[in-house]
């Protein structure tokens, strides 16, 4: 890799310097890396305006590339974008005026990164977490299971929504979701729809469900079940893959290419409508208690809660009985102090005032150029974690960070009944 560039000229190093600098790195940030903004567009979507990003940047990739409604954290997977440049999706850490990738830190350093268990049984940060910020819907689509991705050589992807107030000042143009379908929808029903493709709206949001979304809740989406996440700005940890299939063949008068449908399915199935019907998890979908299985409210961590902080529980729960990745949200009053201590590695993106994480100023942006660095993002590694991170709030606001995990890491999350 060495000579690569991002994007914006900047030099990035090569895998043959990542150990020596990683190392250094860690030795200096006492387990921190900071990491920068990793910005994703999408051609079939239209930006919410609400992440940060400077409006002269929204299509900084090109108006023919979408965009940018995406930012992602702590991120070792690639963006599954026709089109997309070398680096697309993959976070950058800094450090002393040099860039290198999270993926390759994690390569040289797995052990301290992420905790000897999770690199011996993955060898990578098998999880990402984004912002997701669109003016209005989603097409109404599924990400395959572990077992379906894994016919095109991918993984399945469950995923978390959380609906910060922080990021939410505005409803934007549809601040609903369908999830599912309606209990009693047949798969005939299901497959008429894909009959019915390239005669415009295919009619498959009338066999679903919309639920309102509320700021400071979130939702538990297993793999197989379809949904088409509404206009809040979405904080959403899930799992290291970007597969998807689209079933919604119009959304706000625009089309949805048949490609975005198959885009994970094997070649000779493109066209197989039973088979396509099939990668839907039926059971989860038509659950007549949905909401009940899959809708979260946070739970407050009085263990790790205090005088002046506060550590809430915001994404949780197993799918399929496994533990695949959560979330947590901290609140700490101004002028006060707390000891952050986790039993794993955790992606950390600060959403409302300024402090300090051990030797790493916070500062949350009010407006971010494309390309720009801050001082927002860090990845608190699983030395880090385990050995306890000072913050403090150094503004007059609270100071709220949001941090997500890897699979396995808590014998103490909150039960949820969604998919497990």
């Amino acid at each position: 890799m060495a000579g690569l560039t991002t994007f914006t000229g900047q030099s990035v190093v090569g895998d043959d310097g990542v150990s020596r600098l990683v190392s250094r790195a860690l030795d200096a940030g006492e387990g921190l890396l900071r990491l920068t903004p990793t910005w994703v567009p999408r051609s079939f979507l239209h930006p919410g305006k609400r992440i940060k990003l400077a409006p002269s940047d929204w299509y900084a990739y090109g108006t023919h590339r979408g965009g940018i409604d995406e930012r992602w954290f702590a991120s070792t997977t690639d963006a599954a974008n026709e089109g997309r440049v070398w680096h697309e999706g993959q976070s950058f850490c800094s450090f002393e005026g040099q860039l290198f990738l999270l993926k390759d830190a994690v390569g040289a350093a797995g052990g301290r990164l992420i905790g000897s268990a999770m690199a011996d049984k993955y060898q990578r940060w098998p999880v990402y977490s984004k912002f997701f910020d669109n003016m209005g819907p989603i097409p109404h689509h599924m990400h395959q299971t572990f077992a379906d991705a894994k016919l095109v050589g991918q993984e399945g992807k469950p995923e978390g929504y959380y609906f910060a107030p922080q990021m939410n000042n505005v409803d934007n143009n549809f601040c609903y979701t369908f999830m599912g379908l309606e209990p009693g929808t047949t798969k005939a029903q299901v497959r008429k729809c894909l009959e019915d493709w390239d005669k415009g709206d295919n009619g498959i949001l009338d066999l679903s469900r919309a639920y309102r979304l509320r700021r400071g809740t979130g939702w538990l989406i297993p793999p197989g079940v379809l949904h088409a996440p509404g206009s809040l700005c979405t904080y959403e940890p899930q799992w290291g893959s970007d597969v998807f299939g689209m079933y919604q063949s119009l959304v706000e008068g625009r089309e949805v290419p048949w490609s975005l449908l198959v885009k994970d399915m094997p070649a000779e199935k493109h066209q197989d409508l039973d088979f396509i019907v099939g990668q839907l998890d039926w059971e989860k979908n038509v659950d007549t208690h949905f909401k009940e299985h899959n809708y979260l409210e946070p739970v407050v961590d009085s263990s790790r809660s205090g005088d002046g902080y506060v550590d809430r529980w915001i994404v949780y729960g197993t799918v399929d009985g496994q533990q695949r990745f959560s979330a947590k949200e901290l609140t700490v009053a101004p002028g006060a102090k707390c000891t952050l201590k986790d039993a794993g590695a955790s992606g950390w993106i600060t959403i409302q005032g300024r402090g300090r994480m051990g030797k790493l100023q916070l500062q949350t942006p009010a407006m971010i150029h494309f390309g720009e660095e801050t001082d927002d993002e860090v990845f608190i590694s699983h030395e880090a974690a385990t050995s306890g991170v000072a913050i403090e709030n150094q503004g007059t606001e609270p100071l709220v960070g949001l941090r997500y995990f890897g699979p396995d890491v808590h014998g103490d999350m909150p039960r949820s009944g969604a998919a497990g």
